[in-house]
Protein backbone atom coordinates (compact mmCIF):
# COMPACT_ATOMS: atom_id res chain seq x y z
CA UNK A 1 0.00 0.00 0.00
CA UNK A 2 1.20 3.52 -0.77
CA UNK A 3 0.83 6.04 2.07
CA UNK A 4 0.97 9.79 1.65
CA UNK A 5 3.23 11.48 4.19
CA UNK A 6 2.06 15.00 3.29
CA UNK A 7 0.33 15.68 6.65
CA UNK A 8 3.58 14.97 8.50
CA UNK A 9 5.67 17.08 6.13
CA UNK A 10 3.29 20.03 6.43
CA UNK A 11 3.09 19.71 10.22
CA UNK A 12 6.89 19.74 10.48
CA UNK A 13 6.86 23.05 8.60
CA UNK A 14 3.84 24.42 10.47
CA UNK A 15 1.98 24.71 7.18
CA UNK A 16 -1.64 24.06 6.23
CA UNK A 17 -3.07 22.76 2.99
CA UNK A 18 -4.25 26.30 2.26
CA UNK A 19 -0.61 27.48 2.42
CA UNK A 20 0.30 24.80 -0.11
CA UNK A 21 -2.59 25.86 -2.37
CA UNK A 22 -1.45 29.50 -2.33
CA UNK A 23 2.22 28.69 -2.85
CA UNK A 24 1.75 26.19 -5.69
CA UNK A 25 -1.44 27.42 -7.37
CA UNK A 26 -2.76 23.86 -7.39
CA UNK A 27 -6.37 22.89 -6.82
CA UNK A 28 -7.57 22.87 -3.22
CA UNK A 29 -9.53 19.67 -3.94
CA UNK A 30 -6.47 17.88 -5.33
CA UNK A 31 -4.32 18.79 -2.35
CA UNK A 32 -7.00 17.97 0.22
CA UNK A 33 -7.52 14.53 -1.35
CA UNK A 34 -3.79 13.91 -1.25
CA UNK A 35 -3.53 15.18 2.33
CA UNK A 36 -6.43 12.99 3.49
CA UNK A 37 -5.20 9.87 1.70
CA UNK A 38 -8.16 9.83 -0.70
CA UNK A 39 -6.20 10.19 -3.95
CA UNK A 40 -6.15 7.28 -6.35
CA UNK A 41 -3.64 8.89 -8.71
CA UNK A 42 -1.26 11.82 -8.76
CA UNK A 43 0.31 13.76 -11.62
CA UNK A 44 4.08 14.14 -11.88
CA UNK A 45 3.58 17.91 -12.09
CA UNK A 46 1.79 17.87 -8.72
CA UNK A 47 4.59 15.88 -7.11
CA UNK A 48 7.18 18.14 -8.68
CA UNK A 49 5.57 21.30 -7.29
CA UNK A 50 5.21 19.84 -3.80
CA UNK A 51 8.80 18.52 -3.81
CA UNK A 52 10.16 21.89 -4.94
CA UNK A 53 8.20 23.86 -2.36
CA UNK A 54 8.91 21.55 0.60
CA UNK A 55 12.45 20.72 -0.60
CA UNK A 56 11.88 16.96 -0.33
CA UNK A 57 12.14 13.92 -2.60
CA UNK A 58 9.17 11.99 -3.95
CA UNK A 59 10.02 9.18 -1.53
CA UNK A 60 9.51 11.58 1.36
CA UNK A 61 5.93 12.24 0.22
CA UNK A 62 4.86 8.77 -0.90
CA UNK A 63 5.87 5.80 1.22
CA UNK A 64 5.39 2.15 0.30
CA UNK A 65 4.24 -0.04 3.17
CA UNK A 66 3.67 -3.76 2.91
CA UNK A 67 0.70 -5.50 4.46
CA UNK A 68 3.13 -6.89 7.06
CA UNK A 69 4.08 -3.33 8.09
CA UNK A 70 0.40 -2.44 8.52
CA UNK A 71 -0.42 -5.60 10.47
CA UNK A 72 2.62 -5.21 12.73
CA UNK A 73 1.64 -1.65 13.61
CA UNK A 74 -1.93 -2.68 14.40
CA UNK A 75 -0.83 -5.62 16.57
CA UNK A 76 1.61 -3.49 18.58
CA UNK A 77 -0.93 -0.78 19.38
CA UNK A 78 -2.64 -1.11 22.71
CA UNK A 79 -6.38 -1.76 22.71
CA UNK A 80 -8.64 1.22 23.28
Amino acid sequence: MIVCNLPVLLAERRMKVSDLVRATGMSKTTLHKLYNGQSTRIDFETLEKICALLKVDVGDILIYKTETDSNTKESTESPK
